[in-house]
């Protein structure tokens, strides 16, 4: 006779309990495969829209013929009011995050900064107000979180302190400039107050570090540069309806989706060519220059976005009248200036962080004869195509000549 089976197992495994609140003691700094946590990811969705707005906020101004100076300031506002509230939560995250319903509530909030944020760009001017909240809603929000950190994370209790304070005591200010400042005061106190916010952390640093992660943090600024490209995706689709309005299908669609589909693809590893997380995880002293650094590095980004969205309505308006000729060397000079805005701003912020030898400017070269050639194409006979095969040609090359010599001579590569 066979012995009759075991029973199964009917135990239930049962997922962790959610904790209300959990002791925001400081997460471990060398803490094994850490990465974004689906809260992050989620938070990102929200800005997301935020970044669309900021987009289409400065597409709206370089397409209505606005001076250059209002358009660059309104780039500079836009950008402030979404990168760093990203950045605040961000690198505050990857100290603290508890994922506990206090830390998820406080993001739910933050995250309905994020979208008053963006409701306020798409107003322009008139959302100003709601701009203005949603910023205001976002640090008050993170001065309440830097205030529990104090009281539960005592070894570093004068430095959670420090970043509540401050972050209050400017967001007074800013209140005060939205509501009582004579509008001429109006952009010297942005300024003022911007430069206020980017000093917190390095005034607050100095009573302590926190324990945020090096790969976790390279990680999120990964995913925002993905983000940013993502929007440039999407003008990209609106670029290849244009050349479909305009023509119908062509060779011109092949051209322009190669074109811009390869700028972007070389962009985007031009940005993880580097080795950022391996930077800060050997030093983590050059944190500040390079999280400050990559402020150019996303500004590019979102202008470059802006720049492709000219370029569809370049091409969805066809023709060679004066308003077309000077319609379409708008869109390609401004996506060449970001091109090269952006792959110089990268090349030096690799350079400045991890203090390689090989730090020549040189090496940026056919960057800035591909924007040349192609706004000249593109200028002279209209070549969209090719200029925007130009344009892309020069980061591929430049991405090929630095991995051939990266692997001819790695030590003038290295971290140092």
């Amino acid at each position: 006779m066979t012995a009759p089976a075991s029973p199964p197992d009917t135990a239930l495994t049962l997922p962790p309990a959610m904790a209300l609140r959990k002791a925001m003691g400081g997460r471990d700094a060398h803490e094994a495969h850490r990465t974004s946590t689906p809260l992050e990811l989620l938070f990102d969705l929200s800005a997301v829209v935020a970044v669309a707005a900021a987009v289409g906020l400065l597409h709206h101004g370089l397409a209505a013929g606005e001076p250059l100076g209002p358009v660059l300031w309104t780039l500079v506002q836009a950008f402030f009011y979404v990168w760093w509230p990203w950045m605040s939560y961000t690198w505050f995250a990857s100290a603290y995050d508890t994922d506990d319903v206090a830390f998820r509530l406080a993001t739910l909030l933050q995250m309905s900064g994020v979208l008053l944020i963006a409701v306020g760009l798409q107003q322009g001017h008139q959302g100003e107000v709601a701009a203005a909240v949603g910023f205001g809603l976002m640090r008050l929000t993170l001065v309440v979180q830097w205030w529990r950190a104090s009281r539960e994370d005592l070894a570093r209790r004068a430095t959670c302190l420090r970043y509540a304070g401050a972050i209050g005591v400017i967001q007074l200010l800013w209140l005060a400039r939205a509501w009582a400042a004579p509008e001429a005061w109006s952009p010297p106190l942005f300024v003022l107050l911007m430069l206020l916010e980017m000093a917190v952390p390095v005034w607050a640093a100095r009573s302590g570090d926190t324990p945020w992660h090096a790969h976790h943090i390279a990680e999120r600024y990964g995913l925002l540069t993905l983000i940013l490209l993502g929007e440039c995706v999407m003008a990209a689709v609106n670029a290849m309806a244009g050349v479909i309005q305009a023509r119908g299908w062509s060779v011109s669609l092949v051209g322009v989706a190669l074109g811009i589909v390869g700028l972007l693809m070389t962009l985007w590893w031009a940005y993880f060519l580097v080795p950022f997380p391996q930077v800060l995880h050997q030093r983590r002293e050059r944190a500040f220059v390079w999280g400050y650094g990559h402020a150019i590095v996303f500004a590019a980004l979102v202008a470059l976005g802006a720049g492709l969205e000219l370029v569809a309505d370049a091409l969805a308006a066809g023709g060679q009248g004066e308003r077309h000729v000077a319609s379409a060397s708008l869109a390609i000079a401004w996506t060449a200036v970001s091109v090269v805005l952006f792959m110089g701003s990268l090349w030096w912020l690799g350079g400045h962080t991890t203090r390689r030898l090989a730090r020549s400017p040189v090496y940026l070269l056919p960057v800035l004869v591909g924007a040349v050639a192609a706004v000249g194409v593109v200028w002279l006979w209209r070549a969209w195509p090719a200029g925007l095969l130009l344009l892309g040609a020069g980061p591929a090359l430049m991405i090929a000549w630095i991995t051939r010599d990266r692997h001819l001579q790695p030590e003038r590569f290295a971290v140092r």
